[in-house]
């Protein structure tokens, strides 16, 4: 099988090296073009198994808003994305919140817990 070429912008800090990797038989052989090791590893990563940090809102009672915005404390396989958001739906908190507070630990059972991203009265 011939050796396969893939162009990635590494988005692991404000550079954005311009990487390529070789892949051949499904195995990357290098990767090339990055100013750090991170970059190395951003390419590899997610050309195997990419994951994303998840921003996203819950509904919140008794708040001067309507909805709390969230993070995931950890990167989540970026293939179950859609179900993280369609989980969150269903999620309703009453305030006060504080920033960092677990709203939904271990969300579907990727190890990663969904945190309020700002306080609210």
């Amino acid at each position: 099988m011939a050796i396969e070429t893939k162009c990635l912008s590494c988005i692991v800090c404000p550079l954005s090296c311009r990487l390529r990797a070789e892949i051949k038989d499904g195995k990357i052989l290098s990767v090339s073009g990055n100013s750090c090791p991170r970059g190395e590893m951003y390419a590899r990563n997610e050309l195997t198994a990419p994951r994303r940090v998840f921003t996203s809102t819950v509904k919140i009672k008794n708040a001067f808003l309507p909805l709390l915005p969230v993070v995931s404390d950890g990167s989540l396989p970026k293939g179950k994305i859609l179900d993280c958001a369609l989980f969150l739906r269903s999620i309703e908190v009453s305030a006060p919140v504080r920033a960092g507070h677990v709203i939904v630990p271990d969300i579907l059972g990727l190890g990663v817990n969904i945190v309020a991203s700002r306080s609210m009265d």
